[in-house]
């Protein structure tokens, strides 16, 4: 299943309060600083948050990403470096909030989810970011290596990321953590198609807690990803000054993505439903074979229940001549065998021909 985690306030705390992780579970904060003009761009990592505030101040384009957990002292580090408002930063510290978009003074705050799978499981990391009007400002507690594919962009000479403002660098990542969402739901179809085959082949408990997970699995992503369409769509609907015009039309292209997604999830869910109904047919049908093949082995033994039934009789035969006058025969036994096994014969050529097993 997903992990989401969540931590709130004590009561009466007031609101915008920051509470970091505690130390023995905060994981080691590591900030990338990428500085960048269509000329020169500048790469640093594992910088401590105060390094950023020069780059900050230059005429050129920044993009600072946050991995980890955040402790206390680094907490005030980033806010006073970046001038965050405290109510953003709340969002950024408790994990499983709702992707959003939230306009404060001069920034633009965003939160996404980005659906990861590990060991078969949907984990769904979330990521948070600050636009303004020369910078863009990341947080992300899982792994910097789906991000490395946007610095890797902005090394190349020439690059259209290079070019342009910090908006469309936003573009970029929102693309890059929407399009997560597809290497995801490929995975979900091979598990599907694995499914479906074991279906075919046996249809036990495992199969069933299988199909169970999958669905809940697809569920709780269509939850966490159903939002990103929301975000996109006030984005291109509203008047934000830190989006240019020329950015929107790439924004497009991210709704036109999470409209894929959307369907795609959508499609395995309803498909997931299916597979359901198909494995409770399959032991619908496996049950059926069984009471069949029992009905056919229980009604060949009744009519040898009947023979030896009346044979087993205690008439005495010296009393009378119709007293079971088969007893006296040399060959009476032998007689009764070949009857008892000519009766199976017939009812099992008769079967055959009913198609009954």
């Amino acid at each position: 299943m997903a992990f989401f985690t969540k931590r709130y306030h004590p009561p009466g705390t007031a609101p915008g309060t920051l509470t970091a992780v505690p130390a023995d579970q905060a994981a080691q904060l590591k900030v990338h600083l990428t500085d960048y003009t269509a000329d020169q761009i500048t790469a640093l990592e594992d910088i401590e948050p105060v390094e950023c505030q020069p780059y900050l101040q230059r005429d050129s384009m920044t993009w600072v990403h946050v991995q980890g957990h955040p402790t206390e002292a680094a907490l005030h580090e980033l806010q006073a470096a970046f001038k965050l408002h405290h109510l953003a930063l709340e969002d950024v510290l408790n994990r499983g909030q709702r992707p959003k978009i939230e306009p404060y003074d001069d920034q633009l705050f965003i939160v996404m989810s980005m659906p990861l799978m590990k060991s078969g499981l949907v984990e769904v990391q979330q990521v948070s970011f600050f636009l303004s009007g020369t910078f863009v400002i990341s947080f992300c507690e899982g792994d910097f290596a789906p991000f490395r594919k946007i610095v890797n962009r902005l090394r190349e000479p020439g690059s259209r990321l290079r070019s342009r403002g910090s908006d469309f660098l936003l573009y970029g990542l929102l693309d890059l953590v929407i399009d997560q969402g597809f290497p995801v739901l490929e995975d979900f179809g091979q598990q599907m198609e694995d499914l479906e085959e074991q279906i075919l082949r046996t249809s036990d408990n495992e199969t069933l807690e299988r199909i169970h997970t999958v669905k809940r699995e697809l569920i709780l992503l269509r939850h966490m990803l159903w939002p990103h369409r929301e975000v996109i769509n006030q984005l291109l609907r509203d008047d934000h000054a830190q989006i240019k015009e020329g950015t929107m039309i790439y924004l497009r292209d991210c709704y036109d993505h999470t409209i894929q997604l959307m369907d795609l999830l959508e499609t395995y869910r309803d498909m997931m439903g299916s597979m359901l109904d198909i494995y409770l047919s399959s032991v619908n049908n496996r049950m059926n074979e069984v009471i069949r093949v029992l009905t056919v082995i229980a009604t060949i033994f009744i009519p040898l229940t009947f023979i030896t039934g009346i044979y087993g009789m205690n008439f005495d035969r010296t009393a009378g001549f119709w007293n079971m006058p088969e007893l006296g025969l040399p060959y009476g036994y032998v007689l009764v065998w070949l009857l008892m096994v000519g009766v199976v014969a017939s009812m099992l050529i008769y079967f055959r021909r009913r198609k009954w097993f």
